[in-house]
């Protein structure tokens, strides 16, 4: 056997133990968090585990269709694309003018002190944003646009940022030796660009937001969510159910969209 074909078994050998060295880990801490848990998965398996949730479930159907029940889903799903959509509009605002300091371009202490800001927004979850917005602003949209606005203001702000740093200097170094001003370099060197990046996570951020914008209303932020936290909370099932369809032919139609926006965007010329 030579040395080479030696050192290949020994390294296999020794790859082989890693893994189901690295398995067992995995199944121990799967297993004590079950027993720590408390969770008995055996019970979802029983007959009468099974036909309560059928039960359950059918409780849902039909869903409600009424006239004056689909007026009021209308308006919450505009309620909730509204608010989807201004919280993320103000965030790429506010990301874009967070994100010129945390790029580096004002110096390194507004370089820190701009990227420990953004950590702190985007570290801070949307639902605890919202809890905080209704207890300043109050129930409504105007707290679940503020809670969107705040969270994806740190996302985007880091995102573009990014951007910033790797964008190629050539352009807006050529226009500010020719004599333009450095914002003027910047606007018509660096920023087109990195328009279709930011324009892409921006899109990306608003399909987000536009989930987390139903959920937001459980904490009473307004739009579908808060019609779902009634309905379900009065044991309406049908309307429960009716909402339910709503939120999901709202995410579909807003990823349709905005697929369509970026393959545009894509386009040569587009």
């Amino acid at each position: 056997m030579s040395a080479t074909t030696l050192a290949e078994r020994r390294s296999a050998l020794g790859f082989c133990i890693y893994c189901w060295g690295t398995i067992a880990c995995l199944i121990a801490v799967v297993w004590a968090s079950f027993a720590y848990l408390s969770l008995d998965l055996s019970r979802l398996l029983t007959l009468e585990s099974g036909r309560s949730m059928l039960e359950f479930i059918a409780r849902f159907f039909p869903p409600d269709l009424s006239a004056g029940f689909m007026q009021k889903i209308a308006k919450g799903t505009l309620e909730t694309l509204a608010i989807s959509a201004v919280g993320t509009l103000l965030a790429a605002s506010a990301g874009l003018v967070l994100a010129l300091p945390a790029s580096g371009r004002l110096g390194s202490g507004f370089k820190l002190a701009t990227r420990f800001a953004l950590n702190f927004l985007r570290s801070v979850p949307e639902l605890v944003w919202a809890a905080l917005m209704v207890l300043a602003a109050g129930l409504g949209p105007f707290a679940g646009t503020l809670a969107l606005a705040l969270h994806t203001s740190g996302v985007l702000g880091r995102l573009f940022a990014e951007s910033l740093e790797n964008a190629p200097p050539e352009p807006a170094r050529t226009l500010v030796e020719s004599g333009a001003a450095p914002g003027l370099a910047f606007v018509y060197g660096t920023l087109p660009a990195i328009t279709p990046q930011l324009l892409a996570y921006s899109l990306y951020r608003w399909e987000m937001n536009i989930r987390m914008a139903t959920v937001l209303g459980f904490v009473g932020a307004g739009g579908l969510g808060q019609m779902l936290y009634y309905e379900l909370s009065l044991l309406h099932e049908p309307q429960a159910c009716s909402v339910i369809i709503a939120m999901l032919a709202l995410v579909v139609l807003v990823d349709a969209a905005s697929a369509w926006v970026r393959r545009r965007q894509m386009r040569p010329g587009g």
